[in-house]
C-alpha cells in the first residue's frame, strides 16, 4: 500500500513523521527524524498530502516539500488538538504527528495559506518595525512609571510627555536625571529606526503594482497595502472577501440557539497586526471625511451617524478587507465604482 497522507510535527532539530496508506493504516512511523534527514525522507515518498501545523519554519518546509510534487497544507495548532488520541494531557511529538495526519484529511478543516519567500521578506520588515514600535511604547511607559515614584505624573500623549518632562528635570534627585535621559535617547533611536522601516516598506509598496492598486482604496496606505499583499498574496486561498474579513477577525461572533440568531462583538481571531492596520486606516477615513461627497464618504458618514463611531470604524475596516481581496483577486479588472455608461 502506498502512503497517501503524512503528518509532520515540526521542531528545531528533531521531527516526528506519521504516514498512512489508502486504508487509513499507519505505514510510516518515525518519531525521531534529524533535521538534516527530513528532506531526504520526504523526497523518497510518492506524491501525497503532507500536513503540518502553521508554526515557525512551516512555510519554508512547505515550499521545500512542494518541489517534490507533494500537496502541502498548513493548519492552525488549535484545530489539530481535538484529533490527538490521548487528548491534551498525552501530548508528545509522535502523537502530534498522528493528530496532524488525521486532521489534514478532514473535509471542513481550515488551512493557512502558504507564503512564498518574497511575502515572508515583506512580513519580516513589518514584524521588525512593529517590534520597534512596541519597544518604543514600553520605553515611554517605563519612563512614566519611574517618574511617578517621585510624585510626577506625565501625560499619555508622547509630544506632551516630552514637553512636560523638561520642566521637571531639575526636580529629580540623584541619578534619576541620567535614567530619564537614557530612556529618552533610547526612544529617539527607536523613532529613527521606525522611520527607516517606514521608508523601506513604502518603497517596496510603490514598486509593486498590486500594492499600488490597494493604495487606491480609502484608508489603505503603504503599510497596510504591503502587509495585506504579503499576508494573503493573490487571494486565491479565499472564496470571497467575507472569508478574508473573518480570517482577520473583523466579523461578528455568532451566539445562536433555539432558532434565534444573535450576533455579538467581532471575533478578533486571526492576524492581529493586519486587523490593527485596517482599523487605524478606517479611523483615518472617518477623521478625514470633512465635506467629501463621493459614494464611499457618504456611506461612511451615514454609517457613523446611524451606528456610532466605533461600529463605523469596524464596518469600514471589514469593508476594506473585502475590497482588498477583490483588488488582489481580480487585479486590473476590478473597479471600486462601476464605469458610467
Amino acid at each position: 500500500m502506498s502512503i497517501i497522507t503524512v503528518g509532520i510535527d515540526l521542531a528545531k532539530n528533531v521531527f516526528a513523521v506519521h504516514g498512512v496508506d489508502d486504508n487509513g493504516k499507519a505505514a510510516l512511523v518515525k518519531p525521531k527524524v534529524p533535521r538534516d534527514k527530513l528532506l531526504e525522507l520526504v523526497a523518497q515518498l510518492p506524491p501525497c498530502v503532507i500536513g503540518m501545523e502553521a508554526c515557525s519554519g512551516a512555510h519554508h518546509w512547505a515550499r521545500q516539500f512542494r518541489q517534490y510534487g507533494h500537496t502541502v497544507k498548513l493548519m492552525a495548532p488549535k484545530f489539530v488538538t481535538p484529533y490527538r488520541m490521548s487528548g491534551r494531557r498525552g501530548k508528545n511529538d509522535a502523537a502530534d504527528a498522528a493528530a496532524i495526519c488525521e486532521a489534514v484529511i478532514r473535509p471542513k478543516m481550515r488551512f493557512v495559506p502558504i507564503k512564498e519567500e518574497h511575502q515572508q521578506i515583506i512580513l519580516c520588515l513589518h514584524r521588525t518595525r512593529q517590534g520597534f514600535v512596541e519597544e518604543r511604547t514600553a520605553t515611554y511607559n517605563r519612563l512614566r512609571g519611574l517618574i511617578s515614584e517621585f510624585g510626577i505624573v506625565l501625560p499619555q500623549k508622547v509630544a506632551n510627555l516630552r514637553r512636560d518632562i523638561i520642566d521637571h528635570l531639575e526636580d529629580l534627585p540623584g541619578y534619576v536625571n541620567q535614567c530619564v535621559g537614557d530612556l529618552l535617547a533610547h526612544a529617539d533611536a527607536l523613532e529613527v529606526r521606525i522611520g527607516d522601516y517606514d521608508r523601506i516598506i513604502a518603497k517596496a509598496a510603490r514598486e509593486d503594482v498590486r500594492s499600488k492598486r490597494l493604495m487606491t482604496l480609502p484608508g489603505i496606505g503603504p503599510n497596510t497595502a504591503s502587509a495585506m499583499l504579503a499576508s494573503i498574496g493573490g487571494g486565491h486561498d479565499f472564496k470571497n472577501g467575507r472569508q478574508v474579513a473573518a480570517w482577520i477577525g473583523l466579523t461578528p461572533g455568532q451566539y445562536s440557539s433555539g432558532g434565534k440568531a444573535r450576533l455579538g462583538r467581532i471575533t478578533k481571531a486571526g492576524d492581529r497586526y493586519l486587523r490593527s492596520l485596517l482599523v487605524m486606516g478606517a479611523r483615518a477615513v472617518l477623521s478625514g471625511l470633512g465635506t467629501k461627497q463621493d459614494r464611499f464618504s457618504r456611506w461612511a458618514r451615514s454609517l457613523q451617524e446611524r451606528r456610532g463611531y466605533w461600529k463605523a470604524v469596524v464596518a469600514i475596516a471589514a469593508k476594506n478587507a473585502r475590497l482588498a481581496w477583490a483588488v488582489l483577486k481580480f487585479g486590473a479588472d476590478f473597479r471600486l465604482h462601476p464605469a458610467s455608461a
